[in-house]
């Protein structure tokens, strides 16, 4: 007896702190599900290869490419996007950081270097530059040549901390 395959799923997990369902292919990427089914743009599509950090998100208290998460994965998960992080403390002060440091040129790269930059924060409030380096080296970015970036997450950990 063959098993059978999954076409449709009701998902349950919350999304920037409320509960939400999606009806659709478990096997979904996250990253589309998060886009497409809930208008979270700020997930960027970048390479659907898990390679540039674009399209990271928070997946209970995790860094994760969304693009390499399958949409069950997420059944009972708590998901914090950009545009949820946006509502935070830790965000007004990596924001004010990035602009101060002129870490953000086009942009595109800019919610998953945040959200990366949170978590980094988050776990140690206090990183050395090569511990930044590291912790922001799944996000790939095309412009700024990650100096102004570093610079800006070390400036907000001397000003947030305990806000991540």
């Amino acid at each position: 007896m063959k098993p059978e395959t999954v076409l449709n799923a009701d998902v349950r997990f919350t999304l920037n702190g409320k509960a939400v369902a999606w009806l659709g292919s478990p096997a979904a990427p996250l990253l589309d599900v998060l886009r497409e089914g809930f208008g979270n743009t700020g997930v960027k599509c970048g390479c659907r290869e898990g390679e540039c950090g674009a399209c990271a998100v928070i997946l209970d208290g995790e860094l994760v490419n969304s693009c390499m998460v399958a949409a069950g994965r997420a059944s009972g998960a708590e998901i914090v996007t950009i545009e949820g992080y946006k509502n935070t403390p830790g965000f007004e002060i990596l924001d004010r950081a990035f602009a101060g440091a002129g870490a953000v040129q086009c942009g595109f790269c800019t919610p998953g270097m945040i959200l990366a930059a949170a978590c980094i924060l988050r776990n140690n409030p206090h990183p050395t530059t090569e511990e930044v380096r590291k912790g922001i080296s799944g996000n790939l970015c095309r412009c700024t040549g990650y100096n102004a970036i570093v610079t800006a997450i070390l400036a907000a950990a001397g000003e947030g901390e305990g806000k991540w």
